[in-house]
C-alpha cells in the first residue's frame, strides 16, 4: 500500500523520473516483485503504475503496463481511458471505452462516466451526440443520481450549447454541492443568460450551500454582462467580508465589472490596491480605459505594462478584442507597432485581433492587408474578414470571402453565418440569405441561434417583405426573443408600416418592458405617417412606464481623436429659414464650455443645437414637433447620422489636413 501511495504521488506531481525508478525497483527487487505477485496487492500496484504513467503523459509506457497486466479491473480501464482523453487522443480514448464496454467483463462506474463526459467539452470540441449517449448510459446503469456525474453533465451540456438539457439535469438532482451550483451559475453566465445566473446565485445564497471563489467569479461575470453596477457592488462587499477579494481572478473580475458598468474610478482603485499584477489584470484595466474613452490613460497603462512584464500574443489579442467604433485608431496602431517590434506580427491570434480592430475603427483597407499577408489562417481569421466586409456594407465581397473559405477547406462556424446574413441583409440578397440559413443545419450541422433568426427578419424587412418576416417568426422552432421583434419593428420603421409595427411592438413590450426601443420606433412610425396623436400617446405611455429615452449616438475619427455626437429631441427657442445645412463651429477645444451651433434652414421652428454633455463630445438637439399646417415637415427633420458625420468631418478635416475616418452609428 505504501508503494502504491508513492506511485500515486509521483503521478499527481508529475515526478516521472522517480516513478519510473520505483517501477525499475519493483522489477529488479525480488522482495518487491513478490509483493505484486500476490493477487491481493497486484491490481493496486499495477493500477498505480498505469495511473502514474498516464498522468505524466507517457502514454506509450502506460500502454505497455496495461498490455502486460496479469488481470485488469474497471480502475485499470478508467486509468487508460483517462490518460488517452486528457492527452487529446479522443478517438483512441473512446475506442478503448468501446472495447471495455463490449467485453462484458467490466462494469462501468461513476468515474468512467465522469471521465467520458468531461472529455466531451474539451477546448475546440463539442461532442453533443456523445454527451447524450453517455447520459443515457449513466441512467441505464443507475448513476444519474451520483453527484459527480450530475456536475459533469451540467458543465458538458452548457459547454456544448445544450442549455435546456443542463437545466433539466440540475433540476432533477436530489443532492447538490457547491460544484453543482457553480457549474450551473457559470454555465448560464458564460452563455449570456446573465439575469437567470444572478437569480440562481441569490437562490444559492438563501440555501445551505456556501458559494466559493469561482461562484463569486461567475456572478461578477453576470453583473458585467447586465452592466448591473449595484449588484456588482453587493457581490464585491460579500467578497470583501469573506476575504477573497485579493484573489487574482476576483480582482480581475471586479475590474472588468466596474469598467463595463462605466465606473472606471472604482476599477482603478482595485488596480492600484492590488498586491501583485498579472497579465490578466493589466489587460482588463487597459481594456476598461479603452472602452470608456480614456485613451491617454490606456496608452499610459500599456506603456507601464510593457515595461513591467513580458507581453505575449494572448495579451495583445485580448486588448485588440475590446476595440469598437468609439475607440481611437491611433491607439490601435500603437499596439500594432508594438506587436511587430516584439515579433508578434505574424501570430494568428494577434492578426485576427488586428483585422477586427482596423475594421471597427473604420479602416477596411488595413484589415484586408493584414488578412492578405497572414502566413496561416484559421476559421477566426476568415470570420473576422467576412465580418469586416459585412460591417462596411461590402456584401458581395463578404460572400466571395465565404466561397474562398470553403475552397480552402476551412469549416464555417455559427459566427460565419451571422456575418453572412448581416451582409445579405444590407445588400438585399434575400434568396441567398435563406439558402445560407438552410445550409447551417442541413450541410454543417449548426443550430441557428436567436441572432441568426433576427438577421433573417431584418433581411426580409429591409426588402419590404414585412408579412413574410412575420410569417417567418411564427414558424420559428423556438420562442422568439426581444431581438427578433426589434428587428421586425425596425423594418416597419424603414417602410412606415404601423399595422405590422404595432403587432411587433406589442410583442416587444412583453419580452422587454423596460426597453425604450419599442416606444421610440413606434413613435417614429406614427410621425412618418403624420399620426401625431398616436405618437403623443406612445411617448406618454413611455413616460408613465418610467422608461428612459435613449439618445442616438454616432462617432467620427479625426486624427487621433474619436468625436462622439449625441442626437436628442428637444424643443427649440430658435427660428431659422434657409434650406441648406450650415455649420457654425465655435472653439474646437476639449473643454466642456465648447459650443457649436448647427443650423437647418428653410423650415420655421426647427433648430439643432450642438453642445457638450458629460457622455458625448457634441449633442444635437432637434425639435421634431411639426409646425401648424406642415405635417410633411417631419420627413426632413431626422438627422441621419452618416450625413452628420460627413458634414462634421469635412469641416474639421479641412483644418490643417486632418485625417478623417467615418465610423459606424
Amino acid at each position: 500500500m505504501h508503494l502504491s501511495r508513492l506511485l500515486s504521488l509521483c503521478g499527481k506531481h508529475g515526478h516521472l523520473r522517480l516513478g519510473s525508478s520505483l517501477h525499475a525497483s519493483i522489477i529488479k527487487n525480488s522482495q518487491l516483485h513478490g509483493i505484486i505477485s500476490d493477487q491481493a496487492n497486484a491490481n493496486v500496484v499495477w493500477n498505480s503504475l498505469l495511473s502514474m504513467y498516464s498522468k505524466c503523459g507517457e502514454l506509450s509506457d502506460a500502454a505497455k503496463v496495461f498490455d502486460r497486466m496479469p488481470t485488469r479491473d474497471t480502475v485499470s480501464w478508467n486509468s487508460m481511458i483517462s490518460g488517452l482523453l486528457s492527452s487529446g487522443y479522443f478517438e483512441m480514448g473512446f475506442q478503448c471505452f468501446r472495447e471495455m464496454y463490449h467485453s462484458g467483463f467490466y462494469r462501468l462506474d461513476q468515474a468512467t462516466i465522469t471521465t467520458l463526459v468531461s472529455a466531451c467539452f474539451a477546448p475546440d470540441l463539442c461532442y453533443v451526440t456523445a454527451v447524450n449517449m453517455i447520459h443515457g448510459l449513466a441512467v441505464s446503469h443507475g448513476y444519474e443520481g451520483e453527484l459527480t456525474v450530475g456536475n459533469a453533465l451540467i458543465t458538458s451540456y452548457f459547454k456544448c450549447g445544450q442549455f435546456n438539457s443542463g437545466r433539466r439535469v440540475f433540476c432533477e438532482m436530489v443532492e447538490r454541492n457547491v460544484i453543482t451550483w457553480t457549474a450551473m451559475i457559470s454555465g448560464l453566465a458564460q452563455n449570456q443568460f446573465y439575469e437567470e445566473s444572478l437569480k440562481l446565485f441569490v437562490r444559492m445564497r438563501r440555501g445551505l450551500v456556501e458559494p466559493n471563489a469561482l461562484t463569486y467569479l461567475s456572478s461578477l461575470l453576470a453583473c458585467s454582462g447586465l452592466q448591473c453596477l449595484q449588484g456588482g457592488k453587493q457581490i464585491h462587499g460579500l467578497a470583501w467580508k469573506l476575504g477573497i477579494r485579493s484573489d487574482f481572478c476576483i480582482e480581475s473580475a471586479l475590474m472588468d465589472m466596474y469598467s463595463k458598468c462605466g465606473s472606471i474610478d472604482d476599477a482603478m482603485q482595485i488596480f492600484d490596491a492590488a498586491e501583485a499584477l498579472d497579465e490578466i489584470s493589466m489587460t482588463v484595466i487597459l481594456a476598461g480605459f479603452a472602452q470608456n474613452g480614456f485613451e491617454e490613460e490606456a496608452i499610459h497603462i500599456f506603456v507601464k505594462m510593457s515595461k513591467m512584464m513580458e507581453i505575449d500574443a494572448n495579451v495583445v489579442s485580448a486588448v485588440l478584442g475590446v476595440f469598437g467604433v468609439d475607440t481611437s485608431l491611433t491607439l490601435g496602431k500603437q499596439i500594432h507597432t508594438m506587436a511587430i517590434k516584439r515579433s508578434l506580427g505574424y501570430n494568428p491570434y494577434v492578426n485576427n485581433g488586428l483585422i477586427n480592430m482596423y475594421s471597427k475603427c473604420g479602416d477596411l483597407e488595413d484589415s484586408k492587408k493584414i488578412f492578405k499577408h497572414m502566413p496561416q489562417r484559421n476559421s477566426v481569421s476568415w470570420n473576422s474578414m467576412i465580418a469586416a466586409c459585412a460591417r462596411h456594407g461590402n456584401g458581395s465581397e463578404a460572400l466571395q470571402m465565404y466561397e474562398d473559405m470553403i475552397t480552402e477547406g476551412v469549416k464555417p462556424t455559427d459566427v460565419t453565418f451571422l456575418s453572412l446574413l448581416h451582409a445579405c441583409s444590407h445588400v438585399g440578397l434575400v434568396d441567398k440569405g435563406m439558402e445560407l440559413l438552410e445550409s447551417m443545419d442541413k450541410v454543417y450541422g449548426i443550430c441557428p441561434r436567436m441572432e441568426h433568426y433576427a438577421c433573417v427578419v431584418d433581411m426580409l424587412g429591409r426588402k419590404g417583405l414585412l408579412n413574410e418576416a412575420k410569417s417567418f417568426i411564427d414558424r420559428l422552432p423556438i420562442k422568439p426573443k426581444a431581438l427578433v421583434w426589434q428587428s421586425l419593428l425596425g423594418a416597419c420603421g424603414i417602410h412606415g408600416d404601423p399595422e405590422v409595427g404595432k403587432y411587433a411592438a406589442d410583442q416587444l413590450f412583453l419580452e422587454a418592458p423596460d426597453s425604450p426601443a419599442a416606444y421610440n420606433l413606434m413613435a417614429n412610425i406614427y410621425s412618418s405617417k403624420g399620426r401625431w396623436k398616436e405618437r403623443a400617446r406612445t411617448m406618454k405611455r413611455m413616460k408613465e412606464m418610467g422608461v428612459p429615452k435613449e439618445s442616438g449616438m454616432t462617432w467620427i475619427g479625426l486624427d487621433d481623436t474619436v468625436v462622439s455626437i449625441m442626437i436628442q429631441n428637444k424643443r427649440s427657442r430658435f427660428d431659422f429659414c434657409q434650406h441648406n445645412l450650415t455649420f457654425f463651429l465655435h472653439g474646437w477645444h476639449p473643454a466642456s464650455t465648447r459650443t457649436t451651433t448647427l443650423l437647418e434652414k428653410n423650415h420655421a421652428s426647427s433648430s439643432h443645437v450642438i453642445c457638450v454633455p458629460n457622455n458625448a463630445d457634441y449633442i444635437v438637439a432637434t425639435n421634431v414637433a411639426p409646425p401648424p399646417g406642415e405635417e410633411s415637415y417631419y420627413k426632413f427633420t431626422p438627422f441621419y447620422s452618416r450625413r452628420l458625420r460627413e458634414g462634421f468631418g469635412l469641416l474639421k478635416g479641412g483644418r490643417g489636413g486632418s485625417r478623417t475616418t467615418l465610423l459606424q452609428k
